[in-house]
């Protein structure tokens, strides 16, 4: 038998977990995509500029992670 106060402990901690990896990931992706119009090197330009599907990716998924955890919040009142 699992005690309802740990249950909700728990869950609290998944549900702050999940918001700071999207949070992150949403960041990571974000300095991907804007990096190359900050670098001042070609060469990290054009590294920057490859790593847009990356990028996007990041974003996006830090995005759905975002999306679960106040999903989450809502449907818990």
């Amino acid at each position: 038998m699992t005690n309802p106060a740990r249950q909700e402990t728990e869950r609290r901690k998944a549900d702050q977990e999940l918001l700071f990896k999207g949070i992150v990931i949403a960041l990571i992706g974000v300095a991907v995509l804007l990096g190359p119009h900050f670098a001042r090197s070609p060469a990290v330009q054009e590294l920057l500029t490859g790593g847009r599907v990356a990028g996007w990716f990041a974003l996006v998924l830090g995005l759905a992670f975002l999306g679960q955890y106040f999903l989450r919040r809502r449907t818990r009142g």
